[in-house]
């Protein structure tokens, strides 16, 4: 219980903190606005890495966890309570923006931080962004924590610079997800063109995880 209760706190915070940079800081319309946002989720992901890693792995994201999961890394049963209560910690982490936006009087761009495909983005393409932006993104998780070749200590910090720069490119795309739990809280508060799209943000990344999967199996195995 204890791990899933730290992947809980831990996707908290990461929803938090991430969508919560784009909301007090007015959205992701400027590059610097970009920057800043892609810096609080891959700040998120490296405070949480250190945090927690030690008791849960710090997935913090349904993705990883299905990543590892086809990788054996961890157990059907307890990675499908990972995602479980990473989904949970996403709907604490939404419900506190929520109350914050509720009671300061602010202009917002966005209220909740939610993902969407961008304006002449079609439903096709923002599917090819998140799936291989995941794909990416998980396959630095596979390589840098793999127990024998991975980054030992410094591997909280090669994930979360890798989100970091996954979130440069792909939020004028879709605003980035590459996690199912992170979409879906806000996409619940939000509803509209973020609730209708939500399939997309939750396909495509378990789509990218599978791939990463598969391509760090191949490059990783003695032959």
């Amino acid at each position: 219980m204890k791990r899933y209760l730290a992947e809980m706190i831990g996707t908290m915070v990461l929803v938090l903190m991430g969508c919560g940079s784009a909301i007090f800081n007015g959205g992701c319309g400027t590059p610097a606005q970009v920057l800043m946002v892609a810096m609080a989720f891959g700040l998120s992901v490296v405070a949480m890495a250190y945090t927690i890693g030690g008791v849960s792995g710090c997935h913090i994201n349904p993705a990883i966890t299905f990543g590892c999961m086809l990788s054996g890394r961890i157990g059907t049963k307890d990675g499908l309570m990972y995602m479980l209560f990473q989904v949970i910690g996403a709907l604490i982490g939404s419900s506190i923006l929520w109350l914050l936006t509720s009671n300061i009087d602010m202009t917002y761009a966005t209220t909740t931080g939610a993902n969407a495909c961008a304006t002449g983005v079609s439903p096709l393409g923002g599917f090819l962004a998140e799936m291989f932006f995941t794909f990416v993104f998980v396959l630095v998780v596979l390589g840098a924590t793999d127990p024998k070749k991975g980054a030992g200590n410094f591997a909280g910090l090669a994930i979360g610079l890798s989100l970091v720069l996954v979130h440069i490119v792909c939020i004028p795309i879709t605003g980035t997800s590459v996690n199912p739990a992170r979409s879906i809280a806000p996409a619940l508060f939000e509803g509209g063109a973020a609730l209708s799209q939500l399939w997309l943000f939750i396909v495509a990344p378990l789509v990218g995880a599978l791939l990463s999967a598969l391509v760090w199996k191949a490059v990783s195995d003695k032959q």
